[in-house]
């Protein structure tokens, strides 16, 4: 198989050194770019054109699941392995729906990482040991999680309203208008049943869409 290049976008400069150095030691691999925000990976994923993009799904701003938005709006062959804390079933199926072709924890051996990423490289599928589990477990208890019920683009705008992000400037970062965003955080209420905003936030935190991180990084 050819070289596979390789954009990696993290928001921390230590643990994206840390993995980029990591991907570097296997034979074939290589970091072309590096990225901090969903707007920088959509940026370099056009100048550099990697073969994989390995993103997290927590950044500053939009999360990655706009990322994945963006770049497959741009590219509908665009191979995306997710790579992030983010345990749930429904956080990772929600990655697939926006586009990703694979979802690896940060608490999944190198290996796995290696393998997933090898394999959504030349097309395939892949989810991480722990990941396939949860969404097993999921299905064969028949949980429902409130994500189920939103699209990827309503979840962003969810964890961006429920960080306390004012409505014009989640507009300016998803270049949305204004009223198109008041729109989508009227119709999460409905869908959420959410009595008020101060609800609407426990809700997010329950379903894992806000991490204390979420609060220390949002301007």
């Amino acid at each position: 198989m050819s070289e596979i290049t390789i954009l990696l976008v993290d928001d921390h400069p230590v643990v994206r050194e840390g993995y980029r150095r990591l991907l570097e030691r296997q034979d074939g691999f290589r970091v072309v770019a590096e990225a901090e925000t969903a707007a920088e990976a959509y940026r370099l994923y056009r100048t550099t054109n990697p073969s994989v993009v390995v993103l997290d799904l927590t950044l500053r701003g939009p999360s990655g699941l706009e990322a994945i938005r963006n770049i497959r709006l741009r590219d509908g062959q665009a191979r995306i392995l997710v790579f992030t804390m983010h345990q749930g079933a429904a956080f990772a199926l929600k990655a697939f729906e926006a586009g990703a072709a694979g979802y690896v924890t940060k608490s999944s051996p190198p290996t796995e990482l290696i393998a997933a990423l090898t394999a959504v490289a030349r097309g395939r599928q892949a989810v991480s040991i722990d990941i396939a589990q949860e969404i097993a477990a999921d299905r064969l208890a028949g949980r429902h999680s409130p994500l189920d019920d939103l699209a990827p683009r309503e979840i962003e705008i969810l964890r961006l309203v429920a960080s306390g992000m004012a409505t014009e400037t989640i507009a300016a970062a998803l270049h949305l208008s204004p009223k198109t965003v008041q729109n989508y955080h009227y119709g999460i209420k409905a869908k959420l049943g959410a009595r008020n905003d101060a609800h609407l936030v426990w809700l997010a935190i329950g379903a894992g869409v806000l991490t204390p991180q979420t609060f220390h990084d949002e301007p």
